[in-house]
């Protein structure tokens, strides 16, 4: 452990001379921090915010070995590769080494030649390395995407759950664990696999007002296609991200066919091929990739302007996760589902086989359990499917091959270029239990994510603060309107920024659609809740006979618009929720339930229509002095800071300053984006800023225009 009095001197040093930086990035120098006095840690840092760094120079200062758990070949080699250019010792252990290899950089372990090694979490069912590992002084034990050990993480890996076990071989070495996306849940277990006890845990903030996000509706592919190329036409470099290697083939040969430069990226593609399409995009060589989500994690590359959601994704958080990897360099950047409901089918697919039924699991035992089969048999989810019955998914069969490996059933090498699985042991009295009585839970998890991903895509609140929120950041808590989401700038454009008065007769309107909900039981859809509350003659209604529902036609006086506007704010106020996957249904929540009981009272206000006659007026440029000074200083205090540019001020921010030209703290208050913390932390030097500008003659004050009014 390091003394205090040292840590200063050294941590600057060593962040200077051996990585090139003034100053640390948010939340690093805590982590670092909680490494050198000793103390376990748990950090959640945004995707570009510098989590390698948190394990690197800690290794640098230390004696011991630094061993980092790492799931990528690709992002382990680029690893290793830039900390071999900076003189740091380190290595990675991974099957792409022959036996040989892998022992010679084993050795140079023993005899203290790396200050880092890189492993995957599957090398720990290697029983020569993990006999080996005991034998080496282990400093620290860094576990990267680290929300991969708990099964209410995203991306759920059942080799990350040995991680527990071999600390305690390891003599429970100081704990690292770091990953970009993690929902209390997700922290709260990994804490538990890892065994640790009251550790340091440390948010680094998950905003990113740089990123406009939105979702749009689309038809179906060729709508999907006319609005991809219309997003990377306006923002040439980014991702195309899709749930199956079909449509990635697809995609990437339709748009190459518009003109677009583009690469492809699945998992059926060989090790080399995916590296050189990785090696391609990352060098610049390649403005646009379609991939599935095995594609990303590692890639540093800062200058994406577009992440393309074409398949909606399983989670929030692995949205945002690929979401984040559009603007890391602070710029704006646009992350834009394009989404069908038809498309939900695949993710229920996923689901399903990623939550193999229990008599599943029995029956592909069975088939790898049967005598007289040889004990090197190759096997093959496809293979095991079809032997069991019809129509069964391989995905799950897979997944229970997995699982059986888990508790010991079966021991499995697998060939790392064509990915065929040889099993080299049978144990058929393996105890299943502790597989399979989790998967019940599992299931409803992975189902209750999607449920929470498909309300982000239906909500018309915004879209940072819902997912801010997700994540327990209160960060936005306070803001009204963000402008970087679809929702709050078509607020913005149609005038409808600030609510208007609570009044009464609406709170009545509201308990009405609430009673409709409530009587139809939650087995219909939001096009039917507001045809029947307001008395529709639609013939399916009618053939339903919903027409005698007693709350029908309550809302008759108020247009179908109307009605579905209020479900819609009642879905983002709590009130109502959507049930179910394929089929999505509108049920009443326990919230709903107590207003309509007036037990609590809502204070929320349905949105007028906007005016079909709103001409929006032209907004005057900034002046150009201004702005490029107002640049200059937020670069300078972001380098300062050690944080990205936008955390000091926002584009839109900057361009409001230098287009109003605020002379005082009042008038600068009234610029967007400035806070009375903003105001206290950079007031003086904005006004400094631009006082220089006007004696220089750069700026031109605007004649008969004051600035805006803040809202209250």
């Amino acid at each position: 452990m390091m003394p205090a009095t040292m840590k200063t001197v050294e941590l600057a040093r060593t962040l200077r001379e051996r990585f090139g930086f003034s100053s640390f990035r948010a939340g690093q120098e805590a982590v670092i921090s909680a490494v050198l006095y000793g103390r376990d840690c748990v950090a959640v840092m945004p995707t570009g915010g510098g989590k390698s760094l948190c394990y690197q120079l800690p290794a640098l200062l230390q004696p011991g070995l630094t061993l980092v758990i790492s799931p990528l070949i690709a992002l382990m080699k680029d690893q290793v590769d830039s900390l071999t250019r900076s003189g740091i010792a380190a290595c990675c252990i991974n099957s792409t080494l022959t036996f040989s290899e892998a022992r010679t950089r084993m050795a140079g372990m023993a005899a203290g030649r790396y200050r880092l090694v890189y492993v995957a979490p599957e090398r720990f069912r290697n029983d020569h390395f993990s006999s080996f590992l005991p034998r080496i002084k282990i400093d620290l034990l860094a576990v990267d995407e680290a929300h991969c050990i708990s099964q209410w993480g995203h991306d759920f890996r059942p080799d990350y759950l040995r991680l527990g076990e071999a600390r305690q071989r390891l003599g429970n070495p100081l704990v690292q664990a770091l990953t970009a996306t993690a929902t209390p849940e997700v922290l709260g277990d990994i804490i538990k696999q890892l065994g640790l006890t009251d550790p340091e845990v440390v948010i680094s903030g998950f905003a990113r007002p740089n990123l406009t996000l939105a979702v749009r509706r689309v038809g179906g592919h060729a709508e999907k296609l006319q609005n991809t190329i219309e997003i990377l036409r306006k923002h040439p470099t980014g991702i195309v991200y899709c749930a199956t290697r079909k449509n990635v083939e697809r995609v990437a040969e339709r748009l190459a066919a518009a003109g677009i430069r583009c690469l492809d990226y699945h998992g059926g593609m060989t090790n080399e091929r995916r590296r050189k399409t990785q090696e391609r995009f990352i060098s610049g060589k390649s403005p646009v990739v379609v991939a599935t989500n095995a594609f990303g994690m590692g890639i540093d590359r800062a200058d994406l302007r577009a992440i393309i959601h074409w398949d909606v994704p399983g989670s929030i958080e692995a949205y945002y996760q690929e979401a984040g990897r559009a603007g890391r360099d602070g710029e704006p950047a646009r992350c834009e589902i394009l989404f069908n409901h038809a498309d939900v089918r695949t993710q229920k697919f996923f689901i399903e086989g990623a939550n193999p039924p229990r008599r599943l699991v029995l029956a592909c035992a069975r088939q790898v359990c049967e005598p007289n089969k040889n004990a090197d048999m190759i096997i093959s989810p496809r293979k095991i499917a079809a032997r069991i019955g019809p129509a069964v998914n391989q995905m799950a069969v897979g997944t229970a091959l997995g699982l059986l490996e888990r508790a010991g059933m079966i021991v499995r090498s697998q060939d790392p270029e064509t990915g065929q699985a040889t099993v080299t042991r049978v144990d058929p009295a393996a105890d299943l239990s502790a597989v399979l009585d989790p998967l019940p839970g599992k299931a409803r998890r992975d189902q209750l994510r999607l449920k929470r991903l498909l309300r982000y895509v239906e909500s018309r609140s915004c879209r940072h603060t819902a997912i801010l929120s997700y994540f327990g950041d209160r960060t936005l808590e306070e803001v009204d309107n963000c402008e970087q989401c679809d929702n709050c700038l078509r607020q913005k454009a149609s005038g409808r920024e600030n609510r208007r008065p609570k009044i009464e007769y609406e709170f009545s309107e509201i308990k009405a659609l609430l009673q409709c909900a409530r009587q139809l039981g939650g087995r219909f859809g939001k096009a039917r809740l507001t045809q029947v509350a307001t008395g529709s003659r639609d013939q399916v209604l009618l053939r339903c006979q919903l027409q005698h529902t007693p709350a029908y036609g309550t809302l008759a006086n108020r247009s179908q618009s109307f009605v579905r506007s209020l479900v819609e704010t009642l879905l983002d106020e709590g009130c109502l929720e959507i049930a179910g996957v394929e089929y999505p249904t509108i049920r009443l929540t326990k919230r709903g339930r107590d207003v309509l009981d007036g037990s609590e009272q809502v204070e929320i206000v349905p949105p007028a229509p906007a005016s079909r006659h709103h001409e929006s007026q032209p907004v005057r440029p900034p002046a150009p002095g201004p702005l490029a000074a107002l640049r200059t200083l937020r670069t300078f205090l972001a380098k300062e800071r050690g944080v990205p540019a936008y955390h000091i001020l926002h584009n839109s921010t900057i361009e409001e300053i230098a287009r109003e030209t605020p002379r005082d703290h009042a008038a600068l208050l009234a610029v967007r984006g400035i806070g009375p913390r903003k105001l206290a932390d950079l007031g003086d030097l904005i006004l400094e800023c631009l006082t220089k500008q006007r004696r220089q003659g750069s700026v031109q004050p605007a004649s008969g225009v004051s600035c805006k009014t803040r809202r209250s």
